[in-house]
């Protein structure tokens, strides 16, 4: 069973960056669902605006939140061992864009740079692999950079007003007699195809018919690069999984799951979250959410959502239970504390200024 306790690791901080121009679909110029009217899309979802720029990748908003959150750790990055790149939207096939971040960052160049291709799950699962590279102290510091953007649109109707843009950093590092992270993980892949691009990989690869348009009879429109998602499978998925998941890690290392401060879900959408809070027995206060603001960002979702409605409430040690959910079908729940923890200011970057 993949249950882990790392410990002598600490997360010693988190920062966030997002593309500074926003969509709001309740007044935006067409209706955005072809199942409902932008009200009506708004109160299902939650999703009232979303953070959108195709000039910017995910690496170039996580390495803007990595600069401010090296400066407000007091980090220098050659003291960076390794990097951890979890994202849907590489920079490239190859190379890794991990090692492209090694370089712009200027960490050395004997750092552990690695990518993962995960989505909703992908923080968790980012953390776990960064916990076990520090936790016997072969290495000191590291960050997992986490996200998604510029996405396989060819034009503004394809996009999924669900999802928006963000790149988050999370520093963590070896810290002897730490607590740590506990964690439990797991997937389904039985249910591959609930989540999928099914074009431009090696089963199915990119053809002259990959970018031709198919219209739905519900009217929704993609190609072969642009993600399909069965939402009714992954509705049922996320609402039976999460709850289960958090309650799976509390009997394994026996503490009381509603001990805890803070629960971070992955911001799916606000139907879906209401239902997993409903099953936990959770108040709203310990459920922070920054869907509304933000829309389902991935496996950004839940450090975003700590960045975003935390910063303020961590200056004390707070136990925070975290469970991301989505793609493969994959899961994965940690709980640490944020004992010292460092929350950096939003970070909202500008196309022209990406580089820099």
């Amino acid at each position: 069973m993949a249950f882990f306790h790392f410990k002598n690791v600490k997360v010693a901080g988190i920062s966030a960056g997002v593309p500074k121009k926003k969509i709001d679909n309740l007044h935006f110029e067409r209706q955005i669902s072809a199942d409902y009217d932008n009200a009506q899309f708004v109160d299902v979802t939650g999703v009232r605006e979303r953070r959108y720029d195709d000039n910017l990748t995910t690496s170039d908003l996580c390495f803007k939140a990595a600069k401010q959150l090296l400066k407000d750790l007091n980090w220098t990055a050659d003291e960076i061992d390794a990097i951890i790149m979890v994202s849907q939207r590489l920079d490239y096939i190859l190379p890794a864009t991990a090692c492209i971040m090694q370089d712009r960052l200027g960490c050395p160049k004997e750092c552990y740079a690695e990518d993962i291709q995960l989505g909703c799950s992908g923080w968790v699962y980012g953390m776990s692999n960064v916990a076990a590279l520090l936790r016997n102290g072969d290495i000191k510091k590291a960050l997992l950079c986490c996200g998604d953007a510029r996405d396989h649109y060819l034009d503004e109707s394809l996009y999924d007003p669900l999802f928006g843009y963000a790149g988050t950093v999370t520093a963590l590092e070896y810290y002897e007699g730490a607590d740590g992270l506990r964690c439990h993980f797991g997937s389904d892949g039985s249910g591959f195809d609930a989540i999928i691009v099914p074009e431009g990989g090696a089963r199915n690869p990119f053809t002259h018919k990959t970018l031709s348009i198919i219209e739905e009879e519900d009217g929704k429109r993609h190609h072969g690069l642009t993600c399909v998602m069965n939402g009714m499978d992954v509705f049922s998925f996320g609402i039976s999984t999460a709850p289960k998941s958090i309650k799976r890690l509390a009997e394994k290392y026996s503490f009381d799951y509603l001990n805890a401060d803070y629960f971070i879900f992955h911001q799916a959408n606000k139907k879906m979250n209401a239902m997993i809070n409903k099953k936990l027995k959770l108040s709203d206060d310990k459920v922070p959410m920054c869907m509304d603001e933000y829309g389902n960002t991935s496996s950004a979702s839940i450090p975003l959502t700590i960045v975003t409605r935390l910063y303020d409430k961590l200056h004390i040690p707070k136990r925070l239970m975290c469970c991301g959910f989505g793609v493969g079908l994959s899961w994965g729940t940690v709980e640490f504390s944020t004992d010292g923890i460092v929350i950096s200011n939003l970070i909202e970057v500008e196309s022209d200024e990406h580089m820099l």
